[in-house]
């Protein structure tokens, strides 16, 4: 959350006594003074002290493992989007999912009402990775892992980052390859594109970690729940 909107809601300052507190030295982050106002927080991240008070933040951050059919939207007016999948009281204001999955893309995704995180996992100087897994149908070669580590061209001309393609196993008799493929980008349909640059098709589509984050074992498909305190720990640098 915002540093200076929680210190508006919890102790009802003005924008000048808001400005005050910062400049008196009376806001505290992990004892240190924080002068910037617009910090991102989270109280069980960080002791945030103003004024002599502690105060507690109440983002929420969900870890969903999304099914495919379902889109990548908080409305959609003819298919069931991932936030219908979460229960009536956590569909808080301001909750959307970082990065979007296609309809028929499944895996890791997580949900909150923190935008600022969500907008620093997103952003491209940051290189988050997503790590996903696909079968295509295909064998997939050396030639490909070398073309996806030289960084694929789209028609058109656009250039994707290097990306990291492992080869896991090839089904002769369907003749299908399963991959695992790392990016640090999020273009539209980017891992379809790119193979389909490659003259292969992408056939299931699975994404099993964004950043630190990892899709847990145990989650089932279109299941969520909240994150762990160690899961949170892991976004700790993504707070700014």
């Amino acid at each position: 959350m915002r540093l200076d909107k929680l210190i508006e809601a919890e102790l009802k300052t003005s924008r000048k006594t808001l400005k005050r507190l910062f400049l008196t030295g009376q806001v505290r982050i992990d004892g240190q003074r924080e002068l910037q106002e617009n910090r991102n927080v989270d109280s069980r991240l960080h002791e945030i002290e103003v004024a002599g008070r502690q105060l507690v933040t109440n983002d929420v951050y969900f870890l969903m493992n999304k099914p495919a059919g379902v889109v990548t939207a908080n409305r959609d007016g003819e298919h069931q989007t991932v936030v219908d999948l979460l229960n009536a009281a956590d569909r808080l204001a301001g909750i959307y999912a970082v990065g979007r999955l296609d309809r028929d893309t499944e895996g890791l995704l997580l949900l909150t009402n923190n935008g600022q995180l969500g907008f620093e996992l997103l952003h491209p100087s940051r290189k988050v990775s997503k790590t996903y897994e696909a079968v295509v149908n295909a064998k997939v070669t050396e030639t490909d892992v070398a073309a996806f580590a030289k960084g694929i061209v789209f028609d058109g001309g656009e250039v994707c980052k290097p990306a990291e393609l492992k080869p896991l196993c090839y089904d002769e008799k369907r003749g299908c390859s399963r991959v695992q493929l790392t990016i640090t980008e999020g273009k539209f349909h980017q891992v379809k594109k790119m193979f389909l640059a490659c003259g292969k098709k992408v056939i299931y589509l699975q994404r099993r970690n964004m950043g630190p984050l990892q899709l847990p074992k145990e989650l089932q498909t279109g299941s969520y729940r909240e994150l762990s305190e160690a899961e949170l720990q892991k976004l700790k640098p993504y707070f700014r």
